[in-house]
């Protein structure tokens, strides 16, 4: 599915874009508790950046961003679409970009994590939830991902 509007696809944020990005993490269970100065230092630190604006009013609309080291591995993060514009193809579009672009083209794996719901939509593009023996491990000081915390964010998303 292509989007119904005129969109662009860009490598960086205006500063009214990350306005636009705030509001979009402050309605994820997963991204709600970020602060400004720290958003503006992720966004400095990342490597890659994918920017998805309406044409006619430069808002945000998607985002992704990358962290990588060009060689073994690149570290897909924080893809999220504006709920408005939720079906409209705007996720295939950063995916694809992700994955065809010439920083990324010599790269041996390109890692991500998701829900559940979401390995169909994935699984378009190669990505498997088949890593052999390796399991996914996280140290974090934010409480929000402990585990109980992530199961009561599951559960209120779906009431």
């Amino acid at each position: 599915m292509t989007p119904r509007f005129q969109c662009e696809v860009r490598d960086a944020l205006s500063p009214s874009q990350v306005d636009d990005l705030m509001r979009l993490y402050a309605g994820e269970w997963w991204t709600r508790e970020r602060t400004r100065p720290d958003v503006e230092r992720m966004l400095a630190d990342s490597d890659l950046l994918f920017v998805v604006t309406e044409r006619e009013s430069q808002s945000l609309v998607a985002f992704a961003r990358v962290l990588t080291d060009r060689t073994y591995v690149a570290l897909l993060l924080d893809t999220i679409v504006a709920p408005a514009y939720r079906g409209r193809g705007l996720g295939r579009l950063l995916v694809e970009h992700v994955c065809s672009a010439p920083e990324l083209r010599d790269v041996e794996r390109i890692e991500l994590t998701c829900q559940p719901e979401l390995l169909p939509f994935y699984r378009t593009w190669g990505f498997t939830e088949n890593v052999g023996r390796s399991r996914p491990m996280r140290r974090s000081s934010n409480p929000v991902f402990s585990d109980a915390a992530a199961q009561r964010a599951r559960r209120a998303d779906r009431s």
